[in-house]
């Protein structure tokens, strides 16, 4: 079968790729003639774990291929999956400028019958509008069908996620198109991977509804954790206990500074939107929302108590992306908490693994460090804002003695209080008893 995807962003690539995996037959569109170019070379646009490997394997063995002319790619393809952006306007909607303009080369590339899949997180009715598009730009009456079929990808983790999913959602009226994609995913459904067969405008509500709770739950710790702190309780305890109940999960109930990235604080924003177009407010997710917007000063207070008066001293934050395995910095907390330190007053050294050049766009008063060891030199306080696994093996008694104070602020909870104040160091973390004076160190 030969298929393919418009838009070779995250969601793009990834399943462009994974699709190849399968052995299925993938032209990526872009019109970004530098992004393919780059792509044919080998260069990707995007960090992900494995992504850069499979890329390579399938495009030297033809199952893969990139290309800037979306006329050729619909035409020789059975399936064509719109994966372009839908980022929020300034009333939190869903801008569905890139998905129209697709929509409408798509309607007048069609020379056959297709089905047009959105990949892309769209609001509920987004098909109908897709159908209406393509039937008005078609040259002649040529059957097709509109079908959705959101991506649950976690960035860091994509490829796993696509090749080993939870479910596979398919929205379609047309049982055509319906036996089309479940041939497509017919290497999932023989691993037993659970499918949702439903109408489209049902399927787009499910990438919403799933987007939303799981950032409820994010929320919802954060909340938690803040009652911790006031109240003296340990949030990974209540985390734990809440967790090992099969109705609640262990997922996603880690407290920090918020969630960032390109999906949740769209989508939930997005929610927020939909609800008031159908003259409904969507309570929990507006909490969900406020919750997040507090999360950065609630740990910008931390960073401030710990230094005491903040002008002229040092901050070292390790860690620049929303989460660990990606170089998006999109929404990142960290670039939050780093703009509310320099209004302080505070000097500001970083350093992520993966993320330096994404950050170098956006932080051109940040002085961006080497590594970990050199970015707590002579550091007032040192921050950990995103969990990368180097971050969790520090050497304790080296960054000690870097440091012009041993102050740490741990908006992961990554290490644990006592041994913290063992080591010498003032110690702040997020739901969890602090150290605040040091017992002399080590």
């Amino acid at each position: 079968m030969n298929i393919a995807v418009i838009g070779t962003g995250y969601v793009g690539l990834v399943t462009g790729a994974c699709f190849s995996e399968l052995g299925v037959n993938v032209t990526c569109i872009d019109k970004d003639e530098a992004k393919i170019s780059g792509l044919r070379k080998g260069v990707l646009p995007i960090y992900e774990p494995g992504l850069e490997e499979l890329v390579e394997k399938n495009f030297k063995q033809h199952r893969l291929s990139f290309t800037t002319d979306l006329k050729e790619a619909v035409e020789r393809s059975l399936v064509v999956f719109i994966a372009v952006g839908t980022p929020s306007d300034d009333q939190g909607n869903a801008d569905l400028t890139f998905v129209k303009e697709v929509a409408a080369s798509v309607g007048r590339s069609l020379n056959e019958y297709k089905v047009i899949v959105t990949k892309s997180t769209v609001p509920m009715g987004t098909g109908r509008t897709i159908r209406q598009i393509i039937e008005q730009t078609r040259p002649k009456p040529i059957e097709f069908s509109v079908a959705s079929n959101p991506e649950f990808l976690r960035e860091g983790s994509a490829v796993e996620d696509f090749m080993r999913p939870n479910r596979i959602v398919i929205g379609t009226e047309d049982s055509q198109a319906a036996a089309i994609l479940r041939d497509l995913y017919r290497p999932l459904y023989l691993i037993e991977t659970p499918f949702v067969i439903t109408d489209v405008v049902t399927a787009e509500m499910i990438k919403y509804a799933s987007n939303a709770f799981l950032a409820t739950k994010i929320s919802f710790i954060n909340e938690i954790a803040r009652l911790c702190d006031l109240l003296g309780a340990d949030v990974h305890h209540v985390a734990r206990g809440m967790g090992l109940d099969n109705r609640i999960g262990r997922k996603f109930l880690h407290p920090g500074p918020g969630f960032g990235g390109s999906c949740f604080p769209k989508d939930t924003l997005a929610v927020l939107a939909i609800g008031r177009g159908v003259g409904y407010e969507m309570k929990v997710v507006k909490a969900v929302v406020d919750v997040n917007e507090g999360q950065a000063p609630l740990m910008i207070d931390k960073i401030r108590e710990t230094l005491g008066a903040p002008k002229g001293k040092v901050a070292a934050v390790l860690g620049l992306s929303f989460k660990p395995n990606t170089d998006d910095i999109r929404e990142s907390p960290a670039l939050k908490i780093i703009e509310g330190l320099q209004k302080e007053g505070v000097r500001v050294r970083a350093y992520d693994p993966i993320a330096m050049d994404n950050a170098r766009a956006v932080l051109p008063s940040v002085d961006l460090c080497g590594d970990e060891y050199s970015t707590v030199e002579g550091a007032d306080v040192l921050v950990l804002v995103t969990e990368w696994n180097q971050f969790r093996a520090l050497d304790l008694r080296r960054i000690r003695g870097l440091m012009r104070t041993p102050a740490v602020v741990d908006l992961r909870n990554i290490y644990e209080p006592e041994e913290m104040a063992r080591l010498g160091f003032v110690y702040r973390c997020v739901g969890r008893r602090s150290v605040d004076r040091t017992p002399g160190g080590v």
